[in-house]
């Protein structure tokens, strides 16, 4: 009589992955990189131009000095308005500066509406760019723009998003967002308070750079 023999389990299968590593902002770049080249298949200038628009995108949220710099080979008109970030106190929302030049006025010597406008689409595409960096594509879909009183002085953009940004990055993917924005003339010496001159909201659509990449090779 044949002795049966118990059946055998397997041994359960280890966890081996590794621990999650942060990397260097420079690391963490070349390994995007690395990615998208294998995901997709890119020439050698294409490679190139995904380096050089992350270094740009990061050296135009460092300083106003890039910023200018930046403004001036791709948005002369920006460059021209003198529009930069105003650093504040920290805690305090993020704020755009845009001076009372000559080249914003109008003929009866106040800040023009065309300036206010357009360089509200500038704050708020800088505020994002800021926060999000350079792995994001950031395109205004629409703005609404409110003229109160007219702005005799330098305007101030003050700006707050209206849902949490930090939910939408965690997710991953790609998300609209709506960015209100408070336009005040800036507090002169005869001035006791700040005078409002318009509202703003804009409406913005983000995408992931990887996805925006994925979505153009499959055109190619």
């Amino acid at each position: 009589m044949s002795s049966l023999e118990a059946p055998t389990t397997p041994p359960p299968e280890q966890d081996v992955s590794a621990p999650d590593v942060v990397l260097p902002a420079d690391q963490a770049d070349q390994l995007s990189l690395n990615q998208d080249r294998h995901n997709h298949k890119f020439s050698r200038w294409q490679r190139f131009h995904l380096r050089l628009e992350r270094r740009i995108a990061r050296m135009s949220t460092r300083s106003n000095f890039w910023h200018r710099v930046l403004s001036w080979k791709y948005l002369p008109l920006a460059f021209r308005s003198g529009i930069k970030i105003h650093k504040g106190s920290p805690g305090t929302s993020f704020a755009a500066f845009l001076p009372f030049r000559k080249f914003n006025q109008n003929w009866y010597k106040a800040m023009a509406g065309g300036a206010l406008l357009g360089n509200a689409e500038v704050a708020g595409g800088m505020y994002l760019l800021k926060i999000l960096g350079a792995d994001w594509t950031i395109v205004c879909k629409h703005l609404e723009y409110d003229f109160l009183r007219p702005c005799l002085g330098p305007a101030v953009y003050k700006i707050e998003p209206r849902e949490n940004i930090q939910d939408f990055v965690d997710a991953g993917k790609e998300f609209n967002i709506t960015i209100d924005m408070l336009v005040v003339q800036m507090v002169q010496p005869k001035m006791e308070r700040e005078r409002r001159v318009g509202k703003c909201s804009a409406d913005f659509h983000i995408t992931p750079r990887k996805q925006y990449l994925a979505r153009e090779s499959r055109k190619s």
